[in-house]
């Protein structure tokens, strides 16, 4: 659906405890231009509901019996190009986050956020941005920094684990236009507001996303948010 209309954000709700599912369903629905068109208690019946939904959006918990979070939004996201993924969990260890934010997770939000903060992130998520707290964004620009590490580190013994996928892979530099699209992704801005400011056409800003993230080899628009806080600071 396209944002800029009069179209209902279609919301899909998935946590295992009943009442805070139905609670956070009678908060966001009640909320102006949001329809709440889905329940689900487990990644199971997420991934499910959503092929048969299409929402725009689906608030997912992580801990969950049958099928976890992480699961359930990476079969999601590769199912459903428009539908992205607002995490909301009580959880917030390292592996964790990376993991979701690998898996498709177009935020991630603690359970401890505010009502405005929730909102404005399914929203913001909607309109095709990111949204990291900035705790949250440590912690995934941390298991970036420790990946590149182990990317960069002399030849050794072999490892226990699988090298990542991104070890045979040389970084290509970025131009000076790229890294204005960068700074401005790793801002919130979506692709038309990035045109705007720089005068070109949204498609050309599209196909300079899709250039950085196969240079910098991220997955998604979260991943290059996160790669750019990391090379900006």
């Amino acid at each position: 659906m396209n944002p800029d209309t009069d179209t209902p954000l279609r919301l899909l709700v998935v946590d295992d405890q009943p009442i805070i599912r139905r609670g956070l369903a009678l908060m966001l629905g009640a909320e102006p231009g949001i329809r709440v068109v889905g329940q689900a208690a487990d990644g199971q019946e997420a991934l499910d509901l959503a092929l048969a939904l299409h929402p725009d959006v689906v608030l997912m918990d992580l801990q969950m019996p049958h099928m976890g979070g992480v699961a359930a939004t990476r079969q999601i996201t590769q199912a459903l190009a428009q539908t992205r993924v607002v995490v909301l969990t009580t959880f917030d260890d390292d592996e964790r986050v990376f993991e979701a934010v690998l898996a498709g997770a177009q935020a991630y939000l603690l359970k401890d956020a505010t009502e405005a903060e929730l909102l404005e992130t399914v929203r913001a998520v909607h309109r095709g941005e990111s949204r990291l707290s900035p705790t949250v964004a440590r912690k995934v620009l941390n298991q970036f920094r420790a990946l590149a590490q182990a990317v960069a580190a002399p030849p050794g013994p072999a490892p226990d684990k699988p090298a990542p996928p991104t070890a045979d892979l040389a970084q290509e530099p970025l131009t000076d236009k790229e890294e204005r699209v960068l700074t401005l992704l790793a801002e919130g801005l979506p692709n038309r507001e990035i045109a705007a400011q720089m005068f070109l056409a949204e498609g050309t800003i599209k196909n300079y996303v899709s250039r950085i993230m196969e240079k910098l080899h991220a997955r998604n628009r979260t991943e290059l948010a996160v790669l750019a806080a990391g090379r900006h600071e």
